[in-house]
């Protein structure tokens, strides 16, 4: 098991905006969280690596409270990509490199600059490799992005909505992508998405929220039109095209 959520709640100041969320993720596994906007899937997200402090329950990764992990080792565990970030002037290359960083102690070595041309050519990036990540398009620095928190080797990948700059077609491939990456390596993702179909294609287990606490938490069995009536609001119907499961608003 490499993350195991169990009674986690958390507020801004008086506001509870998580409420005793609990959920499991095995490797190879990718899970969304899905939910109408301000329903606390970012606050969430931002929970699991603690970049905010839950008030109660236990994160867990690989069997080890994130409370009594190190900041060094919880960088090496956990890898984030923001839904926005603002490019710097670096060559991707270097910035990937970043990636790198809480693995080495003073300067890169042989086997870091290794990972990081492996994650570049597993992303299809070579082209991009000497560019100025601020010279980049919004969706090839999402891409930059993501390849730097592989270079991390984490055992767990969090995705802050990792589509949303990006058209149809570009959301698909980077989808069918991270997808391959984390069902072959020893690892996981949590994403966050608005695109319930987008989720459905990609995803292994699905977390439902509503004004903070989990409504529904496991397969495609709970994308159901009863759990979307209660978390969105919406009439729906849930059927099959093409081999895919899809969510069409009535």
């Amino acid at each position: 098991m490499i993350l195991k959520v169990d009674g986690l709640s958390f507020a801004y100041k008086s506001r509870r905006v998580i409420d005793d969320a609990g959920f499991e993720l095995k490797e190879g596994e990718i899970l969304s969280i899905l939910g109408p906007n301000g329903a606390g899937k970012t606050t969430l997200l931002k929970c699991l690596n603690l970049i905010l402090s839950p008030d109660r329950g236990t994160v867990l990764i690989d069997g080890k409270n994130c409370c009594d992990i190190s900041h060094g080792e919880m960088a090496r565990k956990t890898g984030l990509v923001a839904q926005h970030s603002e490019p710097v002037r670096m060559k991707v290359y270097d910035l990937v490199l970043l990636g790198r960083k809480p693995h080495f102690h003073w300067s890169p070595r042989k086997e870091d600059h290794a990972i990081v041309e492996e994650a570049i050519k597993l992303m299809g990036l070579e082209e991009l490799a000497l560019r100025y990540a601020d010279e980049l398009s919004g969706g090839e620095f999402q891409l930059v992005q993501i390849v730097r928190a592989l270079a991390q080797r984490p055992r767990l990948i969090l995705f802050d909505e990792p589509t949303s700059s990006l058209d149809i077609s570009h959301q698909h491939q980077l989808m069918a992508r991270i997808g391959r990456l984390i069902h072959s390596k020893p690892m996981a993702a949590v994403m966050t998405m608005h695109d319930i179909n987008l989720a459905l294609r990609y995803s292994d287990k699905f977390l439902l929220i509503r004004e903070g606490r989990v409504h529904a938490a496991g397969g495609k069995e709970i994308i159901n039109p009863e759990n979307i009536k209660e978390v969105y609001g919406m009439e729906s119907a849930v059927t099959e095209a093409c081999g895919h499961t899809i969510v069409i608003p009535v």
